[in-house]
């Protein structure tokens, strides 16, 4: 009987595959509508600025759509680094990575920690997108604002310090 449960936990660990295969599912959608969205940016820039549409604050728009594209593609990555990342921890090394010269560090998951760490990285840097996004449509008629933009940045900018330290 301990044999058996131990041989259905050992086993149990596949599940983990449905977690793999549900970030790989999302990473795709996202790097798909993503690139999708830029492309028809792209068409409606061509209108804009070739041939003579008029789309009031256009800048904007575009900077916006950019940055939301950026922050798409940084969760696709997200989803990519735990699907490689719970691949490695619980159903075994991935040989064609490791004797890759492309693959960098961060594709490598040695450990839980090592995980959490990467993990954490990007969502810091998907944060600090947002943050930049949301910037784009403050304005600036209260002096209150320029206090708050001003307190936000600093701290931004202290979440990428102490991120980088770590």
């Amino acid at each position: 009987m301990q044999d058996f449960l131990e041989r259905m936990l050992w086993g149990s660990r596949y599940l983990t595959l449905l977690a793999v295969w549900s970030c790989i599912v999302g990473m795709a959608l996202l790097f798909i509508s993503s690139a999708w969205d830029m492309g028809k940016l792209l068409v409606e820039f061509v209108q804009v600025y070739f041939m003579g549409h008029v789309v009031e604050h256009f800048h904007i728009i575009v900077v916006s759509h950019v940055i939301t594209a950026v922050d798409d593609f940084l969760l696709a990555i997200v989803l990519l680094i735990f699907a490689l990342g719970v691949y490695e921890l619980h159903i075994g090394k991935i040989k064609c990575a490791h004797q890759s010269e492309n693959a960098g560090n961060i594709l490598m998951v040695n450990s839980l920690d090592d995980l959490k760490d990467r993990l954490g990285k990007v969502i810091l840097m998907i944060l600090i997108v947002a943050f930049f996004k949301q910037v784009l449509h403050v304005t600036f008629d209260n002096p209150l604002n320029i206090l708050y933009m001003g307190a936000g940045i600093l701290m931004v900018s202290l979440a990428g310090y102490f991120g980088h330290r770590s």
